[in-house]
């Protein structure tokens, strides 16, 4: 099973965690978990207006072995307006690049953040992944 939680924080908000909102699915091989803008495609939604998250940004897919990886799904532009980093629990956060693919592995937790380039704006996603 992923569980994951999704906080949209602003300057003014940094620390708050009202408005969180969760999701999982089970370890089944080709499960997904989608978060971005669009509400037809992802589970996790952020506000319409933050436009440095895309439509569909990053896709959560379960491998047939029953591990989970992430993605950061590359959108219309060559360059994004924001950018994601990911910090597994007790390992120093690193930067994902651009439509890059990080392993989750069994029974850890972090956190991946997309940052706004332009503002003080980001979307915390927490995850725990069962082992």
């Amino acid at each position: 099973m992923l569980e994951l939680t999704m906080a949209s924080v602003s300057g003014a908000d940094a620390g708050a965690t009202a408005g969180m909102l969760m999701a999982d699915a089970p370890s089944d091989p080709g499960a997904v978990l989608r978060v971005g803008r669009d509400q037809a495609a992802c589970r996790l939604v952020t506000p319409d207006d933050w436009l440095f998250v895309s439509r569909v940004h990053l896709e959560f897919l379960c491998a047939p072995d029953g591990t989970w990886q992430v993605t950061w799904l590359r959108g219309s532009q060559a360059d994004p307006s924001s950018e994601v980093s990911l910090a597994l629990t007790g390992v120093q956060p690193q930067r994902l690049p651009y439509g890059a693919t990080a392993r989750l592995p069994h029974g850890s937790s972090g956190e991946l953040v997309i940052q706004d380039r332009t503002g003080p704006r980001s979307v915390n996603v927490g995850f725990y992944h069962e082992g």
